[in-house]
């Protein structure tokens, strides 16, 4: 099977998402907050970082708990206002 790449919305918004959990995360580790949502730490750095920007929808799932996010905010979080194309990162 052959994966369509990314458009550059697509990264962009794997990219805010990202910066997003960075900042949930605060002064807690990687290794912790990637333990509590039972990913590897690799996998965690790779969404950080916009290397992996379309995580699964557990992954997500998993670090919103974790990082006591709801899924609601973090879909608001890194949708883009297609008006204007300004970022949504309230949080």
């Amino acid at each position: 099977m052959v994966r369509v790449p990314l458009s550059p919305q697509e990264r962009q918004r794997g990219e805010r998402f990202g910066i997003l959990l960075r900042r949930a995360r605060g002064d807690r580790s990687m290794v912790d907050v990637a333990a509590a949502a039972g990913v590897s730490a690799e996998t965690l750095r790779k969404i950080e970082t916009g290397r992996a920007p379309t995580p699964s929808f557990f992954t997500v799932a998993a670090l919103a708990h974790a990082l006591h996010l709801s899924l609601d905010d973090l879909a608001a979080a890194c949708a883009e206002d297609a008006a204007s194309g300004e970022q949504a990162m309230s949080a």
